[in-house]
């Protein structure tokens, strides 16, 4: 089993504390627009956790890799589901 390098797990904390900043930063108009060009980064998140998944080599791997394919696919689909739901309160009522 490798070990996780500590500088990234720095990078990694970093991260964390930075996207926490920039999130509460982000005011509520432009939460939803700003959700919808999100979703295209979870898109390429999907697919880096299939990579991973597909290459894994033991059962916490796999396990690993299969529940970071799930949850990508479910904020991309929470994603898309926020944003018709916006702009359907745009549209104009018949």
């Amino acid at each position: 089993m490798t070990e996780i390098p500590v500088f990234g797990l720095y990078i990694f904390v970093l991260a964390m504390f930075v996207g926490f900043e920039v999130i509460t930063k982000v005011p509520p108009t432009l939460h939803t627009p700003l959700m919808s060009g999100s979703n295209a980064i979870s898109g390429i998140a999907i697919i880096g956790a299939i990579l991973v998944a597909g290459q894994a080599e033991g059962t916490l791997q796999t396990t690993l890799g299969l529940l970071a394919v799930i949850l990508a696919t479910i904020n991309v689909v929470g994603g898309f589901l926020v944003t018709d739901r916006m702009l359907r309160m745009f549209r104009k009522k018949s």
